[in-house]
């Protein structure tokens, strides 16, 4: 999953637009920004079946992680958290030995598939995640599908019912929210499959803020890049990434027009 750490050409805008949407929602959250990041594409078609559990995935090939480690850390045994990571399929954006925002948010999504705290810190239970390899299941069967895991708020990346790709997400909070025109409303993000129908390949501003390069699956709502990804649902129906994850998306062709989005 590393993509290459290249500096991200601006295109001129580009909005490819089937129908339009209210822009989504975002609740307010701390501050983390990211340089983009890229990488190449994959077709897309859906199938789905039942719920989805963590699995152990292949012994590990990488070196053992051994230390507690943290944001701000640097060093060989970061070398081998980012690399275990990679090996299992978290996204993560490079192997460099500096503990980032990146590798934070690849902690924190192999966190939320093993069931346990959500720090973004290695200590032992994360460590023994990595040993033993925990990955979610994908709920779809065939076809090329990005799901997003409302329960464990994660998006993973599925082609032919094999999770290729884990990215660590933020959505509908759940909690009330004054509309635009406005009326009360719940921040969610509502369970189903859907398809890609609009994308803007830019900042699109909207009624709550702008969204980095948003790919709309469900009217305002959308999948996008954001600065502040937390652990928890935070946004007002939205699935957040990293401003460099979602670059990734983009160049991998995972969220093309027409890709299906399963929602669960």
């Amino acid at each position: 999953m590393v993509s290459p750490r290249s500096p991200f050409a601006r295109n001129p805008l580009r909005t490819s637009t089937l129908a339009f949407g209210a822009a989504c929602a975002l609740a307010a959250g701390p501050a983390l920004t990211a340089a983009p990041a890229h990488a190449s594409p994959v077709p897309s078609s859906s199938s789905a079946s039942a719920p989805a559990a963590s699995s152990p995935a292949a012994a590990p090939s990488a070196p053992a992680v051994t230390a507690n480690l943290r944001k701000g850390d640097s060093g060989a045994q970061v070398s081998a958290l980012q690399g275990r990571l990679d090996e299992l399929g978290y996204w993560i954006d490079g192997v460099d030995g500096q503990f980032g925002m990146h590798t934070e948010h690849a902690v924190l999504a192999l966190q939320k598939a093993a069931g346990i705290a959500r720090d973004g810190l290695v200590g032992p239970d994360t460590r023994a995640a990595l040993a033993e390899g925990a990955v979610p299941s994908a709920s779809t069967e065939s076809g090329s599908v990005v799901e997003i895991d409302l329960e464990r708020q994660l998006m993973l990346v599925v082609a032919d019912g094999s999770v290729e790709s884990v990215i660590h997400t933020s959505t509908g909070s759940g909690r009330p929210y004054e509309g635009s025109d406005g009326s009360e409303r719940i921040a969610t993000t509502p369970t189903g499959e859907y398809t890609v129908f609009r994308d803007v390949d830019s900042w699109d501003p909207g009624p709550y803020g702008a969204l980095y390069r948003p790919k709309y699956f469900n009217g305002g709502i959308a999948v996008h890049g954001y600065p502040s990804v937390p652990s928890q649902p935070a946004s007002k129906g939205c699935a957040r990434v990293s401003l460099a994850a979602m670059d990734w998306l983009w160049q991998q062709g995972h969220l093309d027009l027409y890709a299906t989005v399963v929602v669960r």
